[in-house]
């Protein structure tokens, strides 16, 4: 009987086929950079860069008295400043990896780069715009630990960002720019026009989640009921009560759960005796946002008459890397980020107890440098900010523009060019200008990042 030659017994023969196109990213949306005022620092002037408001002259109280001199009023100086800092990204390849991969590695690195780049100076905004200290809870609930799964963003909370922002003389997108604009009785308000994208406005930058909210809110379906050639911006999905909205999935979420504690021990580190209290974080890998706050933990104590540490064991959760933070000893304020061996061992944040593997017990050995951990939303919760801002509201401000470099030729520490490279840098600082001309809203949403 003749034996029949099956595909499985001549796989050692089967060329494996790889398509040329990759998969594609997934797409991330930048706006937040955009919408801030541009300036430069000159060089050889340091890395400081500050600006200076004359604040408004306070009125006369009661009218003069005749021949009696007017009682002088003061000028009044506040500043803003901004610390510049240097930032920079690197991609290494060998050449071996260059000749023996299928695609073009060394392409792909010099496109990632440059997508690394816009999306730092994008991630950086957004945290220095969480500097605002105008902040609404949605329903008035007064802390991110108050909201509850019902407090999603609606008309009420947009009439009152509006009205808050008009009263204290926030300067609109296409409006005025002068410190007084005279109103006559009879005229539009100035340079308002037919046509819609030439009206003045305040722009809201939400998440996804949040513009859902909106869509299904029947008070706001107005919101999307324009052309799309109406249109303004870039992720813009539509305007509401002199608000134009954009989405942006970059702005990130914030989600509570459970307190994640420790234990003292009398070795191993230099804690003061006495009680500490941690709060532990989780950053996604990609962006770096502080995303899942643990609650505050109760009291770990450093037993009496000596010096010592805290071991914290990290949950097992992949795609993140953890942060902890510390008090001073008796304190409730945690403030500091604890130090420990497990974390960087090179750059600012050497030795500090962040950028953490998960699944591993860490020993927290002191008191690292000084910075407040993001608040925590309650158990179980997820919420989302949104930004509400008129023009001139932030700024960043460039020492040395993005710069971009690609070595792929031998050179003193390569001699026998094993290497490819593709690396940037830029010297900027993103700082808020005026704290008047912006808001920052907190709400939680009807939707959640599952599927079922």
């Amino acid at each position: 009987m003749a034996t029949t030659t099956l595909a499985p017994s001549l796989q050692a023969d089967v060329s494996a086929y790889l398509a040329e196109e990759l998969l594609p990213l997934t797409l991330a949306e930048l706006v937040i950079y955009d919408f801030a005022d541009k300036v430069t620092l000159p060089k050889g002037r340091g890395t400081t860069y500050t600006m200076s408001r004359y604040a408004r002259a306070a009125l006369p109280y009661a009218p003069t008295a005749e021949g009696v001199p007017p009682v002088a009023t003061p000028l009044v100086v506040s500043q803003a400043t901004v610390q510049l800092q240097q930032w920079t990204g690197l991609i290494t390849i060998t050449d071996v990896a260059q000749d023996t991969i299928f695609h073009d590695v060394f392409a792909i690195t010099k496109e990632r780069i440059a997508l690394m780049s816009g999306e730092l100076m994008e991630r950086n905004a957004i945290q220095a715009i969480f500097g605002f200290t105008q902040v609404n809870y949605v329903n008035q609930r007064g802390s991110r630990a108050a909201l509850t799964a019902q407090d999603q963003l609606n008309p009420q909370e947009l009439q009152r960002a509006y009205s808050m922002l008009v009263t204290l003389g926030a300067h609109k997108f296409k409006g005025p720019t002068g410190p007084d604009v005279k109103l006559s009785a009879g005229e539009g308000e100035p340079r308002a026009l037919s046509e819609p994208r030439s009206n003045p406005h305040f722009v809201g930058v939400v998440h996804p989640f949040v513009e859902a909210d909106l869509r299904n809110n029947p008070q706001v379906q107005l919101v999307s009921a324009y052309s799309s050639p109406n249109r303004l911006y870039n992720g813009e999905f539509g305007e509401w009560n002199g608000i134009r909205f954009i989405s942006s999935n970059m702005i990130p979420a914030f989600s509570g759960i459970a307190a994640i504690t420790g234990t003292g021990a009398i070795t191993g580190g230099v804690l003061a005796t006495g009680n500490y209290q941690i709060i532990v974080t989780q950053s996604d890998l990609t962006y770096n946002f502080e995303t899942i706050i643990a609650q505050q933990s109760a009291a770990i104590n450093i037993a009496s008459g000596s010096t010592g540490s805290i071991n914290v064991t990290l949950p097992a959760a992949a795609g993140y890397t953890y942060s902890i933070y510390i008090s001073q000893v008796g304190s409730t304020v945690v403030s500091n980020l604890a130090t420990c061996v497990a974390g960087p061992t090179q750059g600012t944040l050497q030795g500090q107890a962040t950028q953490l593997a998960p699944s591993q017990t860490v020993v927290l050995t002191g008191i690292g440098v000084a910075k407040t951990p993001p608040a925590a939303p309650a158990t179980g919760l997820t919420v989302y900010p949104s930004w509400i801002f008129g023009k001139s509201a932030y700024c960043i401000v460039t020492l040395d523009d993005l710069k971009v470099n690609y070595l792929d030729s031998p050179e003193k520490t390569d001699p026998a060019n094993q290497l490819r490279m593709a690396s940037f840098k830029f010297f900027n600082g993103c700082f808020i200008k005026n704290n008047a001309f912006a808001m920052r809203i907190e709400s939680t949403s009807q939707y959640q990042f599952a599927f079922a």
